[in-house]
């Protein structure tokens, strides 16, 4: 059994859930750190266009590891593999009847997520919000909100590079009597606003706070209520991207969001 010095965050995640079986906040948040983490799946041969078939455990589970390195210490030399999102791998997994085996033998999170897991994480993932228009009456700070959902609102924003400027975590009041929160991004590009809706929604189903306890808004750097937001809010600010390179194009299995890869 070979063990890594470095601790990851699906490393930390799973030892927090093993900590306390009734502690449904950490099995959340390790599900999220599945579904959120880079996974290296182990395949039989190298990938033939979009096919990649992977090698199974007990014939009933896929092979995945939070690192490269994991993977290669597993197999003990270098193996054929592919990088992909959890949320990929478990959408390819999805109604296959097969779950996942997640760093098997190599690091103390070793867990195999059965299929009803992984059904159950695709659809939790699925859950879509509700668009609505209303007019802001007063912008007000944030209260109320536990620090888990805030907690989980930086690290799902710390991956959108460049998605938007920033954002502000503030409480409203609507025309009509109604109120509640709002997560508002300032200069968001417009295809991007989908996945900012989505990460902002998990971040409340993975918080274990039922949905509607907080909305999401998209304006412009110069709309008048950014001022508003920005004196009461709480801040996220967004890591921006370098200049922009040319590079070459990505053709390995998973490189298109659009084209998951195929099991074969």
């Amino acid at each position: 059994m070979y063990w890594m010095t470095e601790t990851t965050p699906l490393d930390t995640a799973h030892a927090a859930m093993q900590a306390d079986a009734d502690d449904d906040l950490a099995r959340l948040r390790f599900y999220e750190r599945v579904a959120d983490s880079e996974l290296f799946l182990l395949l039989k041969d190298e990938p033939e266009g979009d096919a990649v078939e992977p090698v199974l455990h007990e014939d009933a589970y896929v092979l995945v590891f939070d690192r490269a390195a994991r993977l290669s210490a597993y197999v003990g030399q270098a193996a054929p593999y592919v990088a992909l999102s959890g949320r990929a791998i478990a959408g390819m997994l999805q109604g296959q009847k097969l779950g996942m085996a997640i760093n098997l033998d190599v690091a103390p999170s070793a867990v195999l997520l059965p299929p009803e897991a992984i059904d159950w994480l695709c659809e939790t993932l699925a859950q879509a919000a509700s668009e609505v228009e209303t007019r802001i009456q007063q912008v007000l700070p944030p209260k109320g909100l536990p620090e888990s959902l805030v907690t989980a609102l930086d690290a799902k924003l710390a991956t959108a590079t460049g998605m938007a400027a920033g954002a502000y975590l503030v409480a409203v009041e609507y025309e009509g009597g109604g109120r509640g929160h709002l997560l508002g991004f300032v200069g968001a590009i417009e295809r991007a606003q989908p996945a900012l809706v989505r990460a902002a929604s998990e971040a409340l189903t993975f918080s274990g706070i039922e949905a509607g306890e907080m909305d999401v808004g998209f304006f412009a750097a110069g709309d008048a209520v950014v001022p508003r937001l920005a004196k009461v809010g709480l801040r996220f600010d967004l890591p921006q991207p370098e200049a922009l390179q040319k590079t070459p194009r990505m053709t390995a299995p998973g490189s298109d969001p659009a084209k998951p890869p195929i099991l074969r």
